[in-house]
């Protein structure tokens, strides 16, 4: 049996009123995951599991910005405690308004966390994280968390 399994998602930050605050908060959310360590250093979040945006939109007239993550590790739902500490630290640093991770695991199945800021952006240094969880299984969807 195969220990592989795969963690992949999304932060988004939408609540930028202007163009300055836009540019603002999506360097401040670039310059945090580059702090990140490197593969190298056996830390479970890690820059190479971000895709950095550009400080620029591609998209014209969209004020969202979007970082995708993705990575396969072996077995990380043994540390997933730690995957999620680690992960939260890093929330906690940057700007956002709706997270959504992934877990996918041949023994469990497929875990889907969110987090949403509710009505307010996510700040920097704002303490409060509001995290739920679902399990997915082939027959359908059944709320837990683990």
């Amino acid at each position: 049996m195969n220990d592989e399994s795969t963690v992949y998602g999304y932060i988004k930050n939408n609540n930028a009123d202007t163009e300055q605050q836009s540019y603002l908060q999506s360097s401040t959310n670039r310059q945090m995951l580059k702090t990140l360590p490197s593969l190298d250093n056996c830390a479970l979040i890690t820059q190479e599991l971000f895709s950095i945006p550009r400080s620029k939109s591609d998209t014209v007239g969209v004020s969202s910005q979007l970082v995708h993550f993705g990575r396969v590790y072996n077995g990380v739902e043994y540390e997933w405690g730690l995957w999620i500490a680690e992960f939260e630290r890093l929330l906690q640093k940057m700007y956002w308004s709706s997270v959504v991770v992934h877990l996918e695991t041949e023994l469990s199945g497929i875990h889907t966390f969110t987090w949403n800021s509710g009505d307010e952006s996510h700040y920097p240094n704002d303490t409060s994280l509001n995290i739920r969880c679902e399990w997915q299984h082939e027959l359908g969807i059944a709320p837990r968390c683990g």
